[in-house]
């Protein structure tokens, strides 16, 4: 009998702590709530409803309506509360939770206080949210809310943000390379679902070591393609506190493209173009690396591929210094850069990923590595995931959705067998390209800043010296000493200590233009526009969008028909 009481007497004593810890009060900050439509925000990007010091403070908008979320991990009672206060009598809220309504007044007073809400029942864990509308509005403001208080046994271990910052987590994936595949091309394609390409949405496709490619939702009427490379060094927040050495250099930029540096967050060179890219529609993005090991530097191009124009647009090009590395670490990102949406979700299909490698292979990548950021990691945000659906991996953040989702989590998709089709020559900018060259060009004619013979089929030509040998033709083959050089003079090739063999077909389409009008044993210059030499190709020593000047000395023809 009295092993008996002393069981019940621990039970009773258990059930007690348990019902007091159910009761304890979880009081949710009112700065990490949400205003639908979203607030509007002062000169330096504050909001001016929601702030860590007051909470919600200046709601004066009886259209807007304030949205609190949280995790309960059991069910049960859940009791709701507000802490509020206003200036003025006679306001009263709606407060909307786990399909109830409930009527509240908001107190006058210049002291925050507790009012009871009401009580509803949950019947499953999961995300849960309370939504608050205004009936009225008298005074200046609505209500100035310190926090939402809940009790209850469904709050027991429940979860909810507490920092200020009202983000989604930024979530990751990473694709696993071997130190020894040397990558000089990362393809990739990205794709954004219906209605998950909310207001300030960054998605990443290419990102590597020093930089990344993607899209972004910038305003309502505005999206962008966004090409970044960081400058060496340590400097985060001032770009102009970076020394010259550090910086990266832009090399060559597309037409209408953006391009200036950054800050805030690492400094670099920044590019975009603003483009209306859309949802459902799969969009394809190339970042090319091509190192100088001598000068320890790489210069990065993105290029993005317009579906609508079927050809592939330069975005720009830039040179980063203390590198000499080809591309490595690379990833793709989810991100919500700006809080006032956070609660929002936003969604990106990753399919048919490539690599290319120093030899030329390319190289199919079929696992990645999910991961993400310091507010994932420090649990403030909990609705994240990733995984492969339809032969694509997939990254989703935001919405306030259950996840199943753990750091680290690796996924692998089958081959698609699908490589990669580059071709720059016939490229989105070519027309508008060549006209701007071509003004150089001719300007520089008309100035006397060059003389010419000719031209023929946008390329000019110069002849230096008369040959005495036959006329080149298309079809020869040439042993001919050249030297190469950019329009600023720069030399990117040249013939050393003996001639080079060409056969003409082979070469690039200035030469095919312009050695015809060259005689064996003859000297020809020719200025050649990019668009007829390697167009948006990134050469390192020859940047994209780069007019070449060629000194070529015809020393033998070799090829049938002519008389030697």
């Amino acid at each position: 009998m009295k092993k008996i009481f002393s069981c019940a007497a621990f039970l009773f004593i258990l059930s007690a702590h348990l019902s007091l810890y159910a009761q304890t009060v979880q009081h949710i900050p009112a700065y990490t709530a949400y205003a639908v439509p979203v607030e509007e925000s002062n000169e330096d990007d504050e909001s001016n409803i929601f702030s860590q010091k007051d909470g919600i403070q200046h709601w004066s908008d009886p259209a807007q309506q304030i949205q609190f979320y949280f995790n309960l991990r059991q069910a049960g009672q859940l009791n709701l509360a507000l802490t509020m206060k206003n200036e003025a009598a006679g306001n009263v809220l709606t407060i909307t939770a786990a399909g109830k309504s409930f009527t509240v007044a908001v107190p006058k007073s210049k002291t925050f206080k507790t009012i009871p809400v009401g009580t509803v029942a949950i019947k499953e864990p999961g995300f849960y949210s309370v939504f608050i509308n205004a009936k009225n509005k008298k005074g200046t403001s609505i209500a100035a809310i310190q926090s939402l208080d809940v009790s209850g046994a469904a709050t027991v271990n429940m979860h909810f943000n507490t920092k200020t910052r009202r983000n989604a987590a930024s979530v990751h994936l990473m694709y696993p390379l071997a130190d020894s595949v040397k990558v000089v091309a990362f393809y990739n394609e990205l794709t954004i679902p219906e209605h998950a390409d909310a207001l300030h949405s960054y998605y990443m496709a290419c990102g590597f070591a020093r930089g990344y490619f993607g899209m972004q939702v910038n305003s309502p009427t505005e999206r962008r393609i966004i090409f970044s490379v960081w400058d060496a060094g340590n400097e985060a927040i001032d770009r102009n506190k970076v020394s010259d050495e550090n910086k990266v250099q832009l090399m060559a930029k597309g037409q209408n493209v953006f391009a200036d540096g950054f800050g805030n967050e690492g400094t670099g060179g920044h590019s975009h173009w603003i483009y209306n890219w859309k949802t459902g529609t799969t969009y394809k993005f190339l970042v090319t690396a091509v190192t100088d090991s001598a000068a320890s530097t790489t210069s990065y191009a993105g290029y993005f591929y317009i579906p609508e124009e079927q050809h592939w647009k330069l975005i720009a090009c830039f040179k980063a210094p203390k590198d000499g590395k080809p591309l490595r670490k690379l990833y793709s990102f989810v991100e919500n850069f700006w809080g006032v949406n956070g609660q929002l979700l936003r969604k990106a299909f990753y399919g048919n990923q490539w690599v290319r490698t120093e030899t030329g292979e390319w190289k199919e990548l079929t696992q990645s590595t999910f991961s993400y950021d310091a507010t994932g990691r420090a649990g403030d945000r909990i609705d994240y995931g990733g995984g492969v659906e339809n032969n694509q991996f997939y990254l989703w953040n935001g919405g306030f959705k259950t996840t199943t989702t753990k750091f680290g989590d690796v996924y692998n998709r089958q081959p698609n067998n699908a490589k990669p089709q580059i071709d720059f020559y016939k490229n989105a900018d070519s027309a508008a390209e060549i006209k701007k060259e071509l003004a150089v060009i001719t300007d520089a004619i008309a100035n006397k800043t060059i003389t010419v013979t000719g031209s023929s089929n946008n390329v000019y030509y110069t002849i230096l010296k008369e040959g005495d040998g036959p006329q080149v033709t298309v079809n020869d083959t040439l042993v001919v000493n050249y030297r190469g050089t950019l329009w600023n003079g720069a030399e990117f090739d040249a013939t050393a200590d003996k001639p080079a063999t060409f056969p003409l077909k082979r070469l690039i389409k200035g030469w095919q233009l312009g050695m015809p009008y060259c005689k064996q044993g003859g000297k020809i210059r020719l200025y050649i526009p990019s668009p007829l030499a390697y167009s948006i190709r990134n050469l390192g020593v020859i940047p994209p969008n780069s007019i070449l000047i060629f000194d070529v000395e015809v020393l033998e023809i070799k090829a049938e028909g002519h008389s030697q």
